[in-house]
């Protein structure tokens, strides 16, 4: 038996790479998925792949994650079909210059739109229902940019420690509620972003990201898997 059976996921960033990882291999063990993303047709196309294999089921939800109210509409929506929203993946990011002295400042208040506000819209968006059934499991991607900073990642990095930040501060608001939290840090992984980065390492892909979340997912209610950083070899 698949071991998500009757749960009901909402997955951001989902249109490529590991959202669409993530939600393939939850819709597997029999999780009904919603994907998020602003790449509609991408997200179709997942999402009919999804359900051809007739396990979970799959709806697409056409999503920009630094608009508020685009986020609460999504999670409205995630009820609508489904039904109250068990877990919750943040894993939509924007990669961009992270480089101080570049100046792009239009780039760096992107990646803080959705790298970190764009977490919190998530979480609010599902948390009040979560703690008043005292069940769900949050889980944040974050990086290995967020343990690490070079001398080009400077903003990039600052907003995933600030993930990793988000993430231990609500585990311990939320101990004893029954509502799990989880952060993943990524290292190198190929993906359209980072496509053959790894230096003389083999990258990670979409699938191994995947397995760790579902791995967190399946645990016993009373175990929270609080960290977890997988890095090529």
């Amino acid at each position: 038996m698949e071991k998500l059976t009757g749960k009901h996921a909402i997955i951001t960033g989902a249109s490529s790479g590991i959202g669409a990882a993530i939600a393939k291999h939850l819709a597997t063990e029999g999780a009904n998925v919603v994907l998020a993303a602003r790449r509609k047709g991408k997200l179709d196309e997942i999402v009919h792949s999804i359900n051809k294999k007739g396990q979970g089921k799959a709806i697409a939800v056409e999503t920009n994650m630094s608009d508020r109210s685009a986020v609460d509409v999504l999670a409205e929506k995630a009820v609508q079909a489904f039904g109250d929203v068990d877990i919750y993946i943040n894993n939509a990011g924007a990669v961009l210059s992270g480089k101080l002295q570049d100046g792009k400042v239009d780039e760096w208040e992107r990646m803080i739109d959705v790298n970190i506000k764009g977490v919190l819209y998530g979480i609010n968006s599902v948390l009040s229902s979560m703690v008043e059934r005292s069940t769900g499991h949050i889980v944040n991607i974050a990086s290995v940019s967020g343990h690490e900073v070079s001398k080009t990642s400077g903003v990039y990095s600052a907003t995933k420690f600030a993930v990793r930040a988000l993430s231990m501060g609500l585990e311990k608001e939320l101990a004893r509620t029954g509502v799990r939290v989880t952060n993943i840090s990524p290292g190198q992984v190929n993906t359209e972003i980072f496509s053959n980065r790894a230096g003389d390492r083999k990258p990670l892909e979409p699938d191994d990201i995947a397995r760790a979340v579902v791995y967190t997912l399946t645990q016993p209610e009373y175990v929270n898997v609080n960290e977890v950083t997988v890095r090529p070899v």
